[in-house]
This record gives structure tokens, sequence and C-alpha cells, in this order.
């Protein structure tokens, strides 16, 4: 019994160190004054915009000071659409993502804004 309680405690600190050593990945920080409906990434200079990461959200949209994980992006530098639910885009330009970290955006990062 004693062998079997030793492999479960083991088990776990394996899982648990797996869990730490692959990170939380990268994330956003929506310190915009309003909720983000759209998050899409292109390469710094670009315009060929990735996937709405805001679809990786349970709600879809990214509150003011809620983070959103994102996927399917490399560390980089990066460009970034953001769109809101009334419709008006605008985009933050060359953004440094580094992986299992946050980066945050602010209106002050807005630019070319429509509407």
């Amino acid at each position: 019994m004693r062998w079997v309680l030793a492999l479960i405690a083991l088990l776990t600190l394996a899982g648990e160190a797996a869990a730490q050593a692959k990170g939380k990945g990268i994330r956003l920080w929506n310190l915009t004054s309003e909720t983000i409906s759209g998050f899409q990434l292109a390469p710094s200079g670009k315009t060929d915009w990735g996937p709405n990461q805001c679809l990786n959200d349970k709600d879809k949209e990214v509150d003011h000071d809620e983070r959103l994980r994102i996927t399917g992006v490399e560390p980089g530098r990066y460009d970034a659409k953001v769109s809101y639910p009334n419709s008006r885009q605008c985009v933050v330009r060359d953004i440094e993502i580094r992986a299992d970290a946050v980066f945050s955006i602010a209106d002050k990062d807005l630019k070319d804004c429509t509407k």
C-alpha cells in the first residue's frame, strides 16, 4: 500500500514539474479602456493578419484588465489589429512578443483608428 501512495505522490510531482516547465504561454493584457472583440497579429510592417485571437476566450471578448492566451504565434515583433464591438478598429505597431510572457496594449498604443 505504501508503494502505491509513493507512486501517486511521485506522479503528481512529475505532472506539476512538467506543467511548470511548459510555462503559461504568451498572453495579452488588455489595458485599453474598452472591451476588445478582435485581436489579430501580423509580422511588423505587414498586413497579412492572422486569426482572431479573441476566439480563444470563453466569451470571445477581452474585457479591460483581462488577459488572453495567444496561440499559434512565435516570439518576435508584430503589429496588431484591435477591433471593438462598436466596429471601431485600431492598429498597434511593433509589439515585442516573448515566449511565456505577458504583453499589454493600452489606449496610448492605439494608432490609425477608424470610426
